[in-house]
């Protein structure tokens, strides 16, 4: 499984940026998309996921409930999180991973993509 997350960059607070996952190799329709982001000097902290074939099941963190929306395109083995109402305490390094499960874990995902940086500036 390979997954490359893009779609970061410079935005003002108050503004939207989304970033896309791409997820190739054997997927499953049990397999779960999440997305974390990582800030300098801080843990790995998880934001939202996704079952990989439906658009029914989806986990968000308190943190950005409200603001960030996580969806899926089945046909293009894609993954997006939406993310509105920035602020520039979202600022990270944002990553994709896949899991065998809903978790808010980390360690629970194996596979993940590289990062891509978002920078929110006040």
């Amino acid at each position: 499984v390979q997954l490359q997350a893009c779609g970061g960059g410079l935005v003002q607070a108050g503004g939207s940026l989304r970033l896309s996952c791409a997820a190739s190799g054997r997927l499953y329709s049990s397999h779960v998309i999440g997305w974390f982001r990582q800030a300098p000097g801080k843990e790995r902290e998880f934001e939202a996921a996704i079952r990989w074939n439906s658009n029914n099941f989806k986990y968000y963190a308190d943190s950005v409930k409200g603001r960030f929306t996580i969806s899926r395109d089945g046909a293009k083995n894609m993954v997006y999180l939406q993310m509105d109402s920035l602020k520039p305490e979202d600022t990270a390094v944002y990553y994709c991973a896949l899991g065998s499960s809903a978790t808010s874990r980390p360690q629970e995902y194996r596979y993940w993509g590289r990062g891509t940086l978002v920078t929110v500036s006040s």
